[in-house]
């Protein structure tokens, strides 16, 4: 991550070119090449400084705004303060359509319309707002250079943010003390991004921008690397690659890594080490109440797998509406999805996947949408298909009694990789039962057992079969 950043005119001139399309286009590609411009500009300043600076500049902390920078490359002199009280003068030089930029991509706020700014689209499909997630790595960068910080620092904008939110739930009881989560207008060309309901203080973009700087922070923490770039970091970690490199954190891992780098109890800690400037004196109820949102915040963030919704892949809206399901259900059917025949490796390979599979399931076999009530790809993420409230078309004469998972690929002589069979074997099911989806006895079965059917695959059927809540005959052909 060392590598040197040429400063070619080339260069530069494509940097200022997207940065020029960022301006309409929210995607984490046009922030980082943003970040990259930024620091051809400050080659001597450290990430620490450029970061501190930048934030100061768009007035996370005061009132300095985007004018002091001026309207042509130049430089001005930035004061902040760390985390010692220490007072430090970095001077940031810039241009007024980067600070304009990084103010309309940075600056986190919600419209009386539900749109979420602030938050930008990364190449897996997931929505991150940008504020928290530069202020946990800063936290981190912080820790690197003083040792003396308390353990667990990069958690603090996470922790504070989940904490107001708590007690924010408590006193005017919006419909959820966490998310929701939301639809960009264009997935292509993402511009604008709508909630999907009433916003709490921790939306899910709020929420992974909060876990991604804690993990990048953390990874800052420990790694004593001079010559590190911030874009190097941020590109590395949000990139499609696969890799489960320790040394490189990536993105599409988030829960996973945010589970190696904390628990419970210290989160915890931390949301009441964080709300002790807003709370006069602790008492029981909010104590509770903040014990109460930690539980939902491990389900939601922890235990669950993340969920790209069907307005994230692409998906055509149901040729009529759904029949309704009455959780809690008994029975999981696992499928392979047979064609496509090879496990997607990136979003844009497993949406693209989605999409051919619901033509097919609808204009081919006349169905109202795609079958399968989840899909698995094979880039960590689950994907919606009709979810946990509308019927499937996915195993003839079930589909009122249980839901459809299916994995996408052949599945005949290979399994699916080991992260991908567990985000259905531990988490996605533990989600359906604890959210009173699925019941806590539920029957697990391959679909070759219901229907006359290779289906999900020589493979992938014996590796079921190892599963807790698998059984070897279906009970509902005896009844």
């Amino acid at each position: 991550m060392g590598r040197l950043l040429g400063n070619s005119c080339n260069k530069c001139l494509f940097y200022l070119y997207l940065v020029y399309l960022s301006v309409h286009m929210m995607t984490m590609e046009h922030f980082v090449a943003a970040v990259q411009r930024l620091e051809d500009l400050n080659p001597t300043l450290t990430p620490l400084d450029l970061l501190a600076s930048l934030l100061t500049t768009l007035s996370q902390r005061d009132n300095i705004t985007c004018g002091i920078i001026g309207s042509s490359d130049n430089s001005t002199d930035v004061h902040y303060t760390d985390s010692n009280n220490t007072f430090i003068t970095a001077k940031l030089n810039g241009n007024g359509h980067l600070c304009r930029f990084f103010n309309q991509a940075i600056h986190h706020f919600i419209t009386d319309d539900r749109e979420e700014r602030g938050v930008v689209l990364t190449p897996d499909g997931t929505t991150v707002a940008l504020s928290p997630l530069l202020l946990g790595v800063e936290m981190g960068l912080q820790a690197t250079k003083d040792v003396t910080q308390p353990h667990g620092i990069y958690l603090l904008p996470l922790a504070k943010t989940l904490g107001l939110s708590f007690l924010q739930f408590q006193n005017s009881t919006p419909p959820e003390r966490l998310g929701p989560d939301g639809c960009w207008d264009n997935i292509s060309s993402p511009v604008v991004f709508t909630l999907s309901g009433e916003p709490s203080l921790a939306t899910d973009a709020v929420v992974h921008g909060g876990m991604d700087g804690a993990i990048i922070g953390r990874h800052f923490s420990v790694v004593n690397d001079s010559e590190v770039k911030l874009s190097e970091v941020l590109s590395s970690y949000y990139s499609d690659g696969m890799e489960l490199e320790h040394s490189h954190p990536r993105g599409r891992y988030r829960r996973r890594n945010f589970q190696n780098i904390t628990n419970a109890s210290l989160l915890q800690k931390k949301v009441a080490d964080a709300l002790k400037s807003h709370r006069q004196r602790e008492n029981a109820a909010e104590e509770s109440l903040i014990e109460e949102g930690m539980r939902e915040f491990a389900l939601r963030y922890m235990d669950c797998p993340t969920i790209i919704p069907r307005c994230v892949w692409g998906a055509a809206p149901p040729r009529v509406p759904l029949h309704s399901l009455s959780p809690p259900l008994q029975f999981l059917y696992i499928h392979h999805t047979s064609t496509p025949s090879k496990p997607c490796l990136n979003h844009q390979m497993c949406s693209q996947n989605m999409r051919e599979m619901q033509q097919f399931h609808q204009k081919d076999r006349g169905w109202h949408d795609i079958g399968y009530s989840f899909v698995i790809g094979s880039d960590g993420y689950v994907y919606e298909g009709r979810g946990w409230m509308s019927q499937g078309a996915h195993t003839r004469g079930r589909n009122l009694v249980g839901y459809g998972i299916a994995f996408i690929g052949d599945y005949t002589s290979q399994l699916p990789s080991r992260y991908t069979m567990e985000l259905v074997r531990h988490h996605l099911v533990k989600c359906g039962v604890s959210k009173g989806f699925l019941q806590k006895n539920f029957t697990m079965l391959g679909h070759r057992q219901v229907v006359n059917t290779s289906c999900p695959g020589d493979s992938l059927y014996s590796e079921i079969k190892t599963w807790k809540h698998f059984k070897d005959t279906d009970p509902l052909k005896f009844q």
